[in-house]
């Protein structure tokens, strides 16, 4: 049975896919957690930049509910990118090089014109995000007198005026815009950062990617958002681990995924 995005390969020039079992997530973060223990320094600098800069950024945002829900999902819109220069030390560590975090910068030059194009349709997306996450803050907003407070103070109010239909209706928008990016980037965006090219071909074989493997992909994505929510429970500051776990486990799903 031919996968959902089989008519692309008549129109691009596409790289080919391998089908793969469900069992294949143990072995990316195997590999993931080998990787880093082969360049610890560089990939903890990765991860203390995750986390500081997201702790920063949230005790900013702590007294605007809407803004902070939109920091915290909005994590999950450009981390693909952020993780660029994780691929590219897993990249290094494939071909037996040692690395330093400045070796990790060479990913944005090579794959410099496709990264960019995807930069700015996560910026598209951020702002259309951020815009209906607004709008339902806002009814809320309005039905409970005002989204004054802290996050904390939002999140009872909401509780206390049964608010399930907002959370429900932000939750699945949320999934919605966090899933398209995913589709868009689990193969692309590491693609990218290994052989250079345009980002249309490479957006094409992440979707090509997922479409024959829409079960693992999906367990991978539920996988990621389960660790970094745990990341974010900790105060971010599990993310100085778990981020570049991530990283490097996706350099070896796309390894797995693309021949």
């Amino acid at each position: 049975m031919a996968h959902p995005f089989a008519s692309l390969d008549r129109h691009f020039p596409l790289p080919r896919i391998r089908q793969l079992p469900l069992t294949r997530i143990a072995d990316w973060l195997a590999a993931g957690w080998q990787d880093f223990k082969q360049t610890p320094i560089a990939s903890l600098a990765y991860g203390l930049l995750f986390a500081i800069a997201g702790d920063l950024l949230l005790v900013s945002l702590w007294r605007s509910p809407q803004h902070f829900a939109v920091a915290v999902s909005g994590f999950f819109i450009v981390a693909p990118l952020l993780c660029a220069g994780l691929y590219e030390l897993s990249r290094r560590s494939e071909r037996g090089l040692a690395s330093r975090f400045a070796d990790s910068l060479a990913a944005f030059a090579r794959g410099r014109d496709g990264l960019t194009l995807f930069g700015l349709l996560l910026v598209v997306l951020w702002v259309a995000w951020e815009r209906l996450s607004a709008a339902l803050f806002a009814s809320v907003g309005m039905a409970a007198g005002g989204a004054t407070g802290n996050v904390v103070d939002f999140a009872l109010r909401v509780a206390a005026d049964g608010g399930s239909g907002f959370v429900f209706s932000w939750l699945l928008a949320g999934a919605i815009v966090v899933l398209a990016v995913f589709m868009l980037s689990v193969v692309s965006v590491p693609l990218l950062v290994d052989r250079g090219g345009d980002f249309v071909t490479a957006a094409m074989t992440s979707l090509r990617a997922f479409g024959a493997n829409a079960g693992p992909l999906l367990l991978w994505a539920a996988t990621i958002v389960a660790l970094t929510l745990l990341g974010f429970a900790t105060l971010l500051f599990g993310l100085i681990v778990l981020m570049p776990l991530l990283g490097h486990a996706s350099w070896h799903a796309y390894r797995d995924l693309v021949e």
